[in-house]
């Protein structure tokens, strides 16, 4: 009896060992693939985020002299209006991220969403929309060209803010620091400040009537979003967002919301600017350098279930009533104008009827699996 049983437990060993090895073989001839999907990479980051989260030490690693810190922010204004916002009550002063050569994109915001007349007459709230560029980058003659134009555009417009470095993907976080800047020197008592993409939406009646709730509130350390948390580095050299170990050598970003749009109160703008000029602001993922600075000023982002991340929001009545931004439209951004701020939206989706209805429509446009980057499933109950 015993030699049975000690043959069945040698037999069970047997089995396990033959598993193990059997899993750990597929783990090993997968891994590479694995990481292709930022699988390992999400749970270190998770576990990094969430078990050890010493962002304390990153912070400091971050801080460098203060005359080297100004090499990110001392760069000479091409276009500047040190007065677009004096002598005003400014509710928002609204950042667009652009490029020089996007000028069909700021005549579309111009026109829609960012119509500052628009907004003074119909919300009755001041907000300023100014667009920040760095120097065309191109050959030449074309950039020649291309400033020559930028000039017409601002003389028309009055409402470019432009600095002398080059404006290119890899100088986000200088056109970031830019923005900081000069809404602490120029636009310091605007109740909130919004930094957003030039391919974004934002429905600004909506986010208006939210905004001013807050400032009534008195909120303080307010920086609302779409938050990335545990976010980690990526690692691959093909990708855009490359970032090499010797840039950020952590597992993990602090957290921060994406740079689509998101915003903060003026404590938090004045925080962010006393941040960029002790820190090293050679990560050019400006959205993860904000994370740094916030974290670094003890500020810690809000998740907002209407703030698009990298995604559209589905177009439907349902989604207007409640959306702040949605991120890439660019053709659609006037029909979408158009239909999100109908009066009959908000008439649809009121009363018990409309607001039952459009529970059902949300969970049928949210509530789907791999559905990312847009509104979260939890959107469609509120």
């Amino acid at each position: 009896m015993m030699f049975v049983n000690f043959r069945r437990i040698r037999k069970c060993q047997c089995v396990q060992l033959m598993t193990t090895c059997l899993v750990l073989s597929v783990v090993m001839l997968f891994w590479e693939q694995l990481d292709n999907n930022r699988v390992v990479t999400h749970v270190k980051s998770y576990s990094y985020r969430y078990l050890v989260n010493s962002f304390t030490f990153i912070n400091k690693s971050f801080i460098i002299p203060r005359e080297e810190a100004r090499s990110f922010s001392n760069f000479h204004y091409l276009l500047d209006h040190p007065d677009k916002c004096a002598n005003q009550d400014v509710l928002l002063l609204l950042f667009v991220k652009t490029s020089p050569e996007n000028t069909e994109r700021r005549k579309a915001i111009r026109s829609t969403w960012g119509n500052e007349t628009y907004i003074q007459n119909t919300l009755s709230v001041t907000v300023k929309v100014v667009f920040a560029l760095g120097a065309p980058h191109a050959k030449p003659a074309e950039e020649e060209h291309l400033q020559k134009e930028l000039f017409l555009e601002d003389r028309l417009h009055g409402d470019l803010i432009q600095q002398d470095f080059t404006d290119s993907f890899h100088n986000l976080t200088l056109k970031l620091i830019l923005q900081f800047h000069w809404a602490h020197n120029r636009c310091a008592h605007a109740h909130f400040l919004m930094t957003a993409d030039d391919d974004i939406f934002v429905h600004m009646p909506n986010l208006v009537s939210y905004l001013q709730d807050v400032a009534r509130r008195g909120v303080t350390d307010f920086w609302i979003g779409r938050v990335h948390r545990g976010a980690p580095p990526i690692r691959r050299k093909d990708s855009k967002y490359f970032v090499p170990y010797e840039m950020y050598s952590w597992s993990s970003y602090p957290d921060y919301t994406a740079g689509a749009g998101y915003v903060v109160s003026r404590d938090v703008v004045d925080k962010i600017y006393q941040a960029t000029l002790a820190l090293n602001a050679s990560i050019y993922i400006d959205d993860v350098f904000m994370g740094i600075c916030a974290n670094a000023m003890r500020v810690s982002p809000q998740d907002h279930v209407f703030f698009s991340g990298e995604g559209k929001a589905p177009y439907h009545p349902c989604i207007y009533d409640q959306m702040m931004t949605s991120h890439g439209h660019i053709e659609d951004i006037y029909d979408l104008w158009r239909e999100a701020t109908h009066p009959q939206v908000k008439q649809r989706t009121s009363g018990l009827i409309g607001r039952l209805y459009c529970t059902a429509v949300k969970l049928t446009l949210l509530c789907k699996p791999y559905y990312f980057n847009t509104y979260p499933c939890k959107a469609a109950f509120l």
